[in-house]
């Protein structure tokens, strides 16, 4: 009855608040609130829902939505961009995950085809859980989350061919025939759906925005998702194949960003009612019947699954230290292998009993999950300090490739992302020498072979470092987006050059302050200039004059930059005459031809007068001249060093551009 199934919801969800509230509080992800709430509401403990049939479909439907939507997520060109990762990285670590299962199940005596469904179950991890919990950690374009990415999306992937071998794994059809033809009828679909992606899904999308209807936009998205699911179980296929393949045609489209913002809500509602009917599934009566069995398969199932996952990530060749952080990331099991369990369960590859113990182990892996996260960092550096640095920096060509160039007066790049590529963009340009650290091997690899300068290898090793000639360098600027790497870097670069100039870029400015104390001279955060770049553009879409903007982003940038600076010095890691200047800056500018001080002498003061700045240095070709003479003549390109505060600074930069 529409009552009895409305009134289940309602309890499930008011239960569900209750719990994920009490478990934020220990830092849990919500997932694990919707298992523990199912766990509570099922029929195996309070009994608050007794026939979990309607729930059960419901989920179901949260499945295909959620398996669309992750279609829509992933484009095909993302996809070709990190294909090393999603391919080898994935590959290995499922194909490795199922032979070791299929292998230690075979050694305890289960059969072949069972142990192998073990594996199935056994190599998948939660892309849900994890991905939030790294996005909530700031982890998430780590290398380690970007690596984790990777090998998430390949088993995505592998979902749909799993679903259809498990079938063929109990013997339902398993002659050649019937292989041939389950091949054929996915093979068919994936053709219909891409042309569909190239020709039907546009032109229905088209159509229906004409209308400027958002509701018309929505259900065209819940048509085209479901209506492909339900074609291809019509087919004899997986509805989550369907969805999946639908997913991908709508990603190609021009309006797949609009498609996933909207049908996103659908998407977490039911989501939320497939991981607690999951936990209503679960009798906590198995804990009491196998604890040893269920904790001793939890252990084993996590060690495989951090081994394997971090020595998939050391072939490709990164440094043990992120394959290791990898390696723990990916421990627990994922939510579609509760999908592929039920599955089992209907073609007879699991008795009730095994998906009872099965259900208890998975369950706790995820909870587990935020644990091995908060720890696979110090674990991390503790193995790698047991061990010499030739097995921990990365193995395979990239690692003995690198000619040891000799440089002096350099800039070490640690990190070639958007930060990293500007930079040194810039300075190749500026002819000024730099060398890059950066730990993805395949960026490694690609940049080398266009001329970059590009070593490989984790900058908070020392010998990295030494790799870089850091006692000869003059400056270091960290762009990473790993927070935690960014302060050891920080740490040991200034113990192994206490002169050098070292420049962070860290994405908040809670981070600041341990940067400095680390021994970072000037930390750059990402939510401060952005804060800077939005007040900029609200004054000039008020038609704010631009001297008037400059003006008001120089006076906040001052106030703000004052205060990192009054850190650096309470922590005295500041090198050199930057660091004993209070609110003022040194800037160089270039004269420009037909500028007003052309010509004129520096007794004449224009300089001073006009802007309050001061001349310390002036460079013109190869000459250097310190605290220059009054009667010094100025000429286009001559290259001046002024002290000042940053609006003086503003205003006489002004100065050296052409008059009007």
């Amino acid at each position: 009855m529409p009552y009895e199934a409305l009134k289940d919801i309602e309890i499930l969800f008011g239960l569900a608040l209750v719990t994920v509230v009490v478990l934020r509080r220990f830092k849990l992800p919500s997932i694990i609130g919707f298992l523990v709430t199912g766990i509570l509401a099922g029929p195996h403990a309070m009994a608050f829902i007794k026939d979990t049939g309607q729930v059960e479909q419901m989920a179901e439907i949260g499945v295909v939505l959620l398996l669309f939507t992750i279609g829509i997520e992933l484009s095909l060109k993302e996809l070709m961009r990190i294909k090393h990762l999603v391919l080898w990285g994935g590959g290995l670590q499922v194909l490795v995950t199922i032979m070791a299962v299929a292998t230690a199940g075979a050694v305890f005596g289960f059969p072949v085809k069972q142990a192998f469904f073990f594996g199935f179950l056994v190599s998948l991890s939660s892309t849900a859980i994890l991905m939030k919990l790294l996005i909530d950690s700031g982890q998430a374009d780590t290398p380690h989350g970007k690596m984790a990415m990777g090998i998430l999306i390949f088993q995505d992937l592998c979902i749909v061919p799993l679903m259809l071998l498990t079938p063929l794994l109990a013997g339902n059809g398993s002659d050649i025939s019937s292989i041939l033809v389950i091949t054929a009828k996915a093979g068919a679909v994936v053709l219909a759906a891409h042309y569909g992606a190239r020709f039907f899904v546009p032109w229905i999308f088209k159509q229906v925005v004409k209308t400027r209807s958002r509701e018309l936009f929505i259900l065209t998205i819940i048509f085209i998702g479901l209506g492909t699911a339900w074609l291809t179980a019509l087919a004899g296929l997986s509805l989550a194949l369907g969805a999946f393949i639908a997913g991908l045609a709508i990603s190609e489209s021009e309006y797949s960003n609009q498609a996933l913002s909207d049908i996103i809500p659908f998407r977490e509602a039911f989501m939320s009612l497939f991981f607690i009917s999951v936990g209503m599934l679960l009798d906590p009566a198995i804990l009491t019947t196998y604890p040893l069995l269920i904790v001793s398969l939890v252990a084993t199932i996590m060690l495989i699954k951090t081994f394997v996952a971090a020595g998939s990530a050391m072939v490709l060749g990164v440094p043990m230290r992120i394959a290791i952080i990898t390696g723990f990331s990916l421990a627990q099991i994922g939510e579609f292998s509760f999908v592929l369990s039920q599955s089992g369960v209907k073609v007879g590859l699991l008795s009730p009993e095994m998906y009872q113990i099965f259900l208890a182990a998975s369950i706790a892996t995820m909870g587990l999950t935020p644990v091995c996260l908060k720890y696979a960092s110090p674990v991390a550096d503790f193995v790698i300090t047991l061990l010499p640095h030739e097995w921990t920096r990365g193995r395979g060509v990239l690692a003995t490739r690198e000619k040891n160039v000799q440089m002096n007066d350099h800039v070490i790049i640690v990190g070639y992302g958007v930060n990293g590529r500007n930079l040194a963009k810039a300075l190749k340009n500026l002819k000024i020498q730099h060398i890059v650290i950066e730990t993805n091997p395949f960026t490694v690899k690609n940049e080398r072979n266009r001329g970059q300068h590009i070593i490989f290898g984790d900058a908070s090793q020392p010998e990295v470092l030494e790799h870089a000639h850091i006692k000869n360098a003059r400056g270091m600027v960290i762009a990473i987006s790993d927070a935690a790497a960014s302060r050891r870097v920080a740490a040991l670069a200034r113990h192994q050059n206490p002169s050098l100039h070292i420049i962070v870029r860290t994405r908040y400015m809670l981070e600041v302050e341990p940067l400095y104390k680390l021994g970072a001279n000037e930390v750059i955060p990402e939510e401060f200039e952005t804060s800077i770049e939005i007040l900029s553009r609200v004054l000039r879409n008020y038609m704010v004059p631009l001297a008037e903007i400059e003006r008001c982003v120089t006076e906040v940038r001052s106030d703000g930059y004052d205060m990192f600076r009054s850190l650096s010095r309470r922590h005295s890691h500041a090198v050199g005459i930057s660091g004993y200047l209070s609110g003022a800056e040194i800037a160089t500018f270039r004269l420009k031809k037909g500028s007003q001080l052309e010509g004129q002498c520096l007794h004449e003061g224009t300089i001073r007068h006009m802007s309050g700045a001061t001349v310390l240095v002036i460079k013109r070709g190869d000459e250097l001249v310190a605290n220059p003479d009054p009667v010094w003549e100025l000429q286009p390109d001559d290259l001046l060093l002024l002290l000042g505060k940053p609006e003086q600074l503003a205003v006489a930069g002004r100065l050296f551009e052409p008059s009007a």
